[in-house]
């Protein structure tokens, strides 16, 4: 038995030890695999953004339509949750709340109505005040031209030139609008019925698209979910007190200016105003054209600089403070999705731009690969 055992451990001792394989990582060979593998993956994520992007443009009506839905679904929430109070069912409170928003939006289109009759019925009396603004007008054009013709004298080639100027009909215009118009009525009659189900099967869409998700990610898929709706909330909620506050400031000075429906075109041009960039502009429109002809021009710049200002203070005093603080996102990444969504989506995109950035946001932020996006988003 001691024979065998110095026998075995003989061997033991005569047994080669196992050899180490030991990899070289900085070969050139493996650098060279490293540096394609970085090539392959940056092109991949190119290729695959420029696959959404183009998917996010072609399918814009869609998703406008879609994104518009989920707005007006938070918006008419309070309705149905009054309606859940009083135990009513949930289709029959989301019934109920479009059929408020249709009887709102029929009383705005009736005070415009019946503004635009009265405007139509006292044009004549403005024709004169229009034939003057439109003299002085021409006579200021004419005279930059001649000061522009004498600064630089045309040459006599160009004077005997023969200018060919091609006109399109004007049936080529119609049908081509014509189609857009249509277009954009069949898309916008989806959204009172996309609202309507959003609302009624608000809780069963929240649970299945929660099930989409692995196990291990499905709670953070709800509080995810929950986070972006409290998001939207306070973004409507936001917009709302600015508006009311910009509407009540504008009815007061068209008031004291003596603009007629000034309580009307208060409200319209505080609201209007909320629109970035386009805002100021649209704000202007109702009060100017309703003073049409009985202001004069210390009126119309009362007016300018009332609605500039409003939107100024709005925009650097009044949404940092309610809505900034909400949406946690810097000034520089709103300008910056406000350029990008307005030249994906052009003006629809301009509305939509900071509930959508604030959205992905919110998950940048529980997805681990993504929060350095989120980080930068934030304030």
């Amino acid at each position: 038995m001691a024979e065998v055992n110095q026998q075995t451990s003989l061997e033991a001792q005569a047994a080669p030890a196992p050899t180490q394989v030991v990899v070289a990582r900085n070969t050139p060979v493996e650098l060279e695999r490293r540096r394609n593998a970085r090539l392959q993956a940056a092109s991949l994520i190119v290729l695959a953004t420029a696959a959404v992007l183009t998917l996010m443009y072609f399918a814009k009506p869609v998703l406008v339509v879609v994104l518009v839905s989920i707005l007006l679904a938070f918006i008419l929430a309070p309705i149905v949750e009054v309606c859940d109070r009083l135990r009513l069912p949930r289709s029959v409170g989301s019934g109920i709340a479009l059929l408020v928003l249709l009887a709102l939006c029929y009383g705005l289109m009736y005070l415009s109505y019946n503004r635009a009759v009265s405007f139509m019925d006292e044009l004549p009396k403005y024709s004169q005040r229009l034939r003057e603004l439109g003299t002085k007008l021409r006579q200021r054009t004419e005279k930059i031209q001649k000061t522009a013709e004498n600064v630089i004298p045309a040459n006599q080639e160009d004077k005997n030139a023969v200018k060919v100027k091609q006109t399109s009909s004007w049936m080529d215009w119609v049908s081509s609008g014509a189609g857009t118009v249509t277009e954009a009525i069949l898309l916008m009659g989806f959204i009172p019925f996309l609202s309507y189900f959003m609302l009624s099967w608000q809780e069963h869409v929240r649970a299945s698209t929660v099930m989409l998700f692995k196990l291990e990610y499905r709670n953070t898929a709800y509080v995810t979910l929950g986070l972006i709706s409290a998001m939207i909330r306070s973004f409507i909620v936001g917009n709302l007190v600015v508006g009311i506050f910009m509407s009540l400031i504008s009815m007061v000075v068209f008031a004291v200016l003596g603009l007629p429906y000034f309580y009307f075109l208060g409200a319209l041009s505080g609201f209007l105003s909320l629109i970035p960039y386009l805002g100021v502009v649209l704000a202007l429109i109702p009060p100017i054209v309703a003073g049409l002809g009985e202001l004069n021009s210390e009126k119309v710049l009362a007016i300018i600089f009332t609605v500039l200002g409003l939107h100024l203070f709005s925009l650097n005093v009044l949404y940092p403070k309610i809505i900034g603080k909400r949406l946690q996102l810097n000034p520089l990444a709103v300008t910056l999705a406000l350029l990008f969504w307005g030249w994906l989506w052009g003006a629809a995109g301009l509305i939509l731009a900071v509930p959508v950035t604030a959205a992905l946001k919110i998950i940048f932020d529980h997805v681990e690969g993504l929060r350095s996006w989120g980080a930068w988003l934030g304030q």
